[in-house]
């Protein structure tokens, strides 16, 4: 069953009584799997109780994570959500796109988040980079920023309409899988050891717009585990040539 498979993760959240009205909508439609990603007050935080209103099922469950990639590693798709623009070529998704997009995977047994930044600043770059696409909610462009727990409700309503709805496309894997986020984390660290170790990415200043540029050319690949493990092969046979 897909329908509570849904992970949604916060990435320095600030507020406690914010992490509290995420966990009740998130309840509301069905959704327990909530991480945290360096909270700034700690977990558990006392804060969070009354706002939960009762979502106490969520709360309990709550994992804590030291970073973003290690908050998505067993992953195997993941989309962030943003209203600003980056500099960086990216996948951008409607809300109901993106939600059908993320249930046809669940549908196949896969694990799949959405990504969710601070209060304050939102999700920083190196943070969009890890995931493979993101969602913009449709709002007005003078006053676009959401509540943390609205941004959140929409897209747990969305995911509760689209998991009853039959999928317009799957995308059949056969015998492997999509590679999780760790598999491509370890790619990622894999090939730019040896892009720096070649001189490719040897303009410090540059280097940090390269390494994200070159993530989202692969994120944007839906890589399985075999295509993973393929790339790195191929990377190894090139070392050993060189």
């Amino acid at each position: 069953m897909a329908e509570n498979t849904l992970t949604i993760i916060l990435v320095d959240p600030q507020l406690g009584r914010n992490i509290g009205a995420v966990a009740r909508v998130m309840l509301n439609f069905g959704i327990t799997r909530l991480r945290l990603v360096n909270p700034r007050d700690g977990w558990p935080n006392p804060e969070a109780i009354a706002p939960a209103a009762g979502a106490d099922k969520v709360l309990e469950a709550v994992q804590v994570f030291s970073s973003t990639l290690t908050a998505i590693g067993d992953l195997n798709r993941v989309f962030a959500t943003s209203a600003r623009p980056y500099d960086m070529i990216k996948s951008i998704y409607s809300p109901s796109a993106a939600l059908e997009c993320l249930v046809s995977t669940a549908r196949q047994g896969q694990k799949v988040g959405v990504l969710f930044g601070s209060e304050r600043s939102g999700l920083q770059s190196e943070d969009i980079a890890l995931c493979e696409a993101l969602i913009k909610i449709p709002t007005n462009p003078e006053f676009s920023s959401l509540n943390l727990a609205h941004a959140v409700a929409l897209v747990v309503y969305e995911w509760s309409l689209q998991i009853t709805s039959c999928p317009s496309q799957v995308l059949r894997v056969g015998h492997t899988h999509f590679a999780t986020r760790e598999d491509i984390g370890n790619f990622f660290s894999h090939l730019e050891s040896e892009l720096d170790r070649t001189g490719f990415l040897r303009h410090k200043k540059k280097r940090p717009t390269m390494v994200r540029n070159i993530r989202n050319i692969f994120q944007r690949a839906h890589l399985t585990e075999q295509e993973v493990r393929t790339l790195r092969g191929i990377i190894r046979s090139l070392v050993e040539e060189v």
